[in-house]
């Protein structure tokens, strides 16, 4: 009953009226200050995944969150129980690890560190914490379950249907099997490369689509476990498996040599079922060279191509228990990959929505074009009934020509230029006749906001084709609105297209490339780390950059790579992806995983760059890409992110007690800011390199100026921003220097005019266009669905919101609030549901008075900057400020009034400042 009377006093404070204002804010005070209601643990996760399969972290890391009603709580100490079973989970029964009471206000993640855990051990765990008053509150169970640890764990060989690379179609592969008891419980262990769909007794096993996760397959496998326990039966069952080729064969002539890649090898399987039966028996199944193999109605499929699918070719019933498989052939048994063998620990890609068509045009007789009124990542569904025989294809693209058909021109250029008669974004479904048949392609996506359609029979309506977007299910973190809906707008884009390029893998853009790059990904990953909750599929792409990494520490652009991106499209300021999501995994979630696993690959890294320096300047790569007028060379942002690299290995030196590292490193990133100061500041002028955005705000943002010339320096970049008429003139390095930059040192004004232009170039002026996601290029001559300028939506959160980690107490331990009223806004707020719990920051301004409805999480204080000019004016829950708990007054700095504040809901208000 209190927390739903709490959220009811936000929604007062947001929408209600003043005459209410004090009657409600009393009740608030009495609930926060009187009211005893119980601390709530919850969240559990192992691996940064709730209750998951297949666990391969012989020590797996356990986190929780909590969240009370009352101000100022917090946990005290905590304990955690691992046993077996749920019923041993009581202090002094855990059997597996009973942490005992441990004394903590700081930990909310632990590493297991009980019993040593082998292969399949079933694992149910709770959190018992106490509170400030002592009291003991519990979480509910949760679970996990290890997975295959050791090589010998695998019974199961590879097999396929053929060795032949050259073969497009999708190959079936089959086995029969009898259960002679009732199960009690079953686990499937399988890696289909490229991609593969499971069957069991003529059902689809999970909702996963292209499994398992890309990698660079001859140095990484991932295997995926599915419970099938309800699956199988008693008697005969059957097991079905159909393999695309994915990004393991990979057909096409591209420009990244991907049919070139060292691994490309036709399609292979390793399954392993394991089954428990009631009265202790084991079972195991595996693939091996008794199983059957047959072509599919799937007769040409590639990752960038799409699909050929002949319904005609069905075998009705493939993966049941009785079809007769007689003439199908043995199955091979192949070349394993050569590939260590890992659990995919990771959300999976799954549908997250389901579109209908906007609109349907006609452009020509006969061919018909569906728009779905937005950019998306994934495939069509198609919906038909028709002669068999009959062909229909769907072409997949974001823009149309002149004639309103669709135009793929610019994102198909770097597979059409190798061979003009190579496919790209187009499925084709050939009927079988009789009923409606409904179909969508299995082993490719596409990105695309157009289908053009063509063979359809008839005439198509609005159910005939449905867009489905798809990509890696990763859980909703956060949500920013404010009042200026250009910017709201903008928000979505971002975030459409961040969902849209994670795929497994951060990409670049979900249709002309699919590729990993390095850049993109670091640019935009603070965006995803707000709004939602990637940290799994980053600690695996992490796993795969350092698989890619050469003997003398080089990086390439791309990541998985055929072998493309060593001598181009690389550099500290792409390479640096490397470290810098794993300080950011450090920042956000107060997460060293990525520390421990990788820092001699760090330290290797960062010596690299030091034995390619000059003098203490690095010039290597790519530069501020993308640039709307104004070009800034290479060695200033190379040598500023050497430096935020240095320093990052340093930091991960002291966390892990290398001392000796701590020392050199520090010193060493002490070298180098000398080094950027003595090249590229004109003392003389103020300026850094040319003096364009990107050199000035990169010096900022990077902690590359000195305290004494900050002042010059910053007047130098408002100066730059007026000159080109208060628009952002920089690449994609830039576009995330120039608003933190400006915001960081006091201009948040200045950011919030560039970020709410409409003109060219600037994001608004894409969504003016009727952009949907965000483009490649201001001018949008190229790709309309990168994500790489999309920080600016977590300069939202920060500047607009104003909620910022503290990365002196990572994982919003303590954190600040301070948001801006600038500009037109008059209201924004922000929900980010941090590693600790649920922050709210939510303003409004009426009537001259400033309102902030805050809400901090248990366990946790934020500093929180008021735009209230004096202490007197300040109040909350309607009271003076003074006589309110947990509301610690710190000082008046530069307008604002600055309170350190305890976990809890608070309501300020008092006149806002004027400047």
């Amino acid at each position: 009953m209190c927390a739903s009377i709490e959220m009811r006093f936000f929604k007062f404070f947001s929408i209600g009226t003043l005459a209410h204002k004090a009657v409600f804010a009393m009740l608030f005070l009495l609930l926060s200050a009187g009211a005893v209601e119980a601390m709530t643990v919850f969240a559990l996760q192992c691996e940064q995944l709730e209750n998951p399969l297949g666990i391969d972290a012989d020590r797996p890391r356990l986190s929780w969150k909590l969240e009370s009603n009352q101000r100022g709580q917090k946990q005290t100490a905590y304990e955690i129980l691992v046993a077996s079973t749920e019923r041993g989970l009581h202090p002094g029964q855990a059997d597996l690890w009973d942490s005992g009471k441990v004394v903590s206000e700081d930990t909310t993640e632990v590493y297991y560190s009980g019993t040593p855990l082998g292969s399949r051990r079933r694992c149910f765990w709770k959190v018992r914490v106490w509170d400030r008053e002592g009291r003991v509150h519990e979480s509910k169970t949760g679970r996990w379950e290890m997975g295959l640890l050791q090589p010998s764990d695998w019974e199961a060989k590879w097999i396929g249907r053929t060795t032949n690379d050259n073969v497009a179609a999708a190959p079936l592969l089959r086995r029969s099997f009898v259960l002679d008891g009732k199960v009690k419980q079953a686990r499937a262990y399988i890696c289909g490369l490229g991609y593969f769909e499971l069957y069991l007794n003529g059902k689809r096993v999970g909702d996963h689509l292209l499994d398992p996760g890309y990698t660079r397959y001859d140095r990484r496998d991932l295997y995926v476990t599915h419970d099938i326990t309800d699956l199988l039966k008693h008697g005969s069952n059957a097991v079905g498996v159909i393999l695309g080729n994915g990004w393991y064969n990979v057909l096409n002539k591209t420009a990244w040599n991907w049919d070139k890649a060292p691994w490309r090898a036709a399609p292979k399987l390793l399954c392993q079922m394991e089954i428990e039966f009631e009265d202790g028996r084991r079972m195991v199944v595996t693939s091996d060279g008794t199983w059957k193999t047959s072509e599919s109605p799937i007769t040409y499929n590639t990752i960038y191509s799409g699909e050929i699918y002949d319904a005609r070719r069905e075998q009705a019933g493939w993966n049941t228990p009785h079809f007769d498989d007689s003439a199908w052939l043995q199955a091979l048994l192949v070349e394993p990959p050569h590939g260590t063998i890992s659990a995919q620990m990771m959300p999976p890609i799954c549908v997250d929505q389901t579109f209908e068509a906007a609109r349907i045009s006609e452009p020509k007789p006969g061919v018909f074009v569906f728009d779905f009124g937005q950019n998306l990542s994934g495939n069509a569904q198609l919906s038909v009934q028709g002669p068999a025989g009959t062909e229909v294809s769907m072409k997949y693209g974001e823009r149309l020509a002149t004639n309103g058909l669709v135009d793929q021109a610019a994102i198909a250029q770097h597979v059409v230029r190798f061979d003009a008669k190579q496919r790209f974004q187009k499925d084709t479904y050939i009927l079988k006749g009789g009923a409606r048949e409904k179909w969508s392609s299995r082993f490719a996506y596409d990105g695309f906001r157009y289908v053009e359609v063509r063979g359809f029979p008839g005439k198509p309506d609005k159910d005939s084709v449905r867009a489905i977007f798809f990509h890696s299910d990763v859980p909703k973190a956060g949500h920013f609105e404010c009042s200026n809906p250009l910017l709201n707008r903008i928000a979505a884009a971002a975030q459409r297209s961040y969902l849209g390029n994670l795929q497994g893998i951060p990409t670049d853009c979900p249709h002309r490339e699919k590729n990993g790059w390095t850049g993109d990904a670091h640019l935009a990953s603070e965006l995803g780390m707000f709004n939602f909750f990637p940290s799994a599929v980053y600690s695996k792409w992490i796993q795969d950059i350092a698989d890619e990494q050469q003997p003398d520490g080089k990086l390439p652009g791309i990541v998985p790579t055929s072998g493309w991106g060593y001598a181009w499209g690389n550099g500290p300021a792409w390479d640096s992806a490397f470290l810098l999501i794993p300080y950011y995994q450090y920042v956000y979630y107060g997460d060293t995983e990525e520390f421990r696993r990788h820092y001699s690959s760090f330290k290797r890294y960062v010596d690299y760059l030091t034995s390619r320096a000059q003098d203490g300047i690095v010039n290597i790569g790519l530069n501020d890409w993308a640039p709307f007028k104004t070009k800034t060379e290479a060695p200033i942002t190379d040598t500023a992110y050497y430096y935020i690299d240095t320093k990052i290995v340093a930091l991960a030196a002291g966390l892990l007690d290398k001392e000796e590292d701590q020392r050199h490193y520090e010193e060493q990133a002490a070298n180098i800011r000398r080094a950027f100061g003595k090249r590229f500041y004109h003392p003389e002028t103020g300026l850094y390199d040319i003096g364009s955005q990107t050199a000035l705000s990169c010096a900022l943002y990077q902690g590359l100026v000195e305290p004494e010339n900050k002042e010059r320096v910053l007047s130098n970049l408002v100066a730059a921003v007026a000159k080109a008429n208060w628009h952002v003139d920089t690449g994609i390095l830039g576009a995330k220097y120039l608003l933190n930059a400006l915001t960081e040192n006091g201009r948040t004004d200045v950011a919030y005019r560039i970020a709410a232009q409409k003109d060219l170039p600037s994001w608004g002026w894409w969504i003016e266009q009727g952009a949907t996601t965000l483009w490649e290029e201001w001018g949008g001559g190229s790709s309309r669905f990168h994500v790489m300028y999309g920080d600016i939506d977590a300069w939202f959160y920060k500047a607009l919101a104003g909620i910022n980690p503290d990365p002196a107490s990572p994982g919003f331990k303590h954190f600040f609030v301070t948001p801006h009223v600038v500009g037109d806004l008059t209201w924004a707020r922000a929900e980010y549901n941090s590693a600790r719990g649920e922050i709210v920051s939510d303003w409004k301004v009426v009537n001259g008075e400033f309102r902030l409805a805050l809400r901090v999480p248990v366990n946790t204080s934020a500093t929180v900057s008021l735009p209230i000019s004096q202490l007197a004016q300040v109040r909350e829950g309607g009271r003076p400020v003074a006589k309110s708990a947990g509301a610690a007054f710190l000082r008046v700095d530069g307008g604002r009034t600055v309170f350190l504040v305890s976990s809890g809901a608070y309501a300020f208000s008092g006149p806002l400042a004027t400047h």
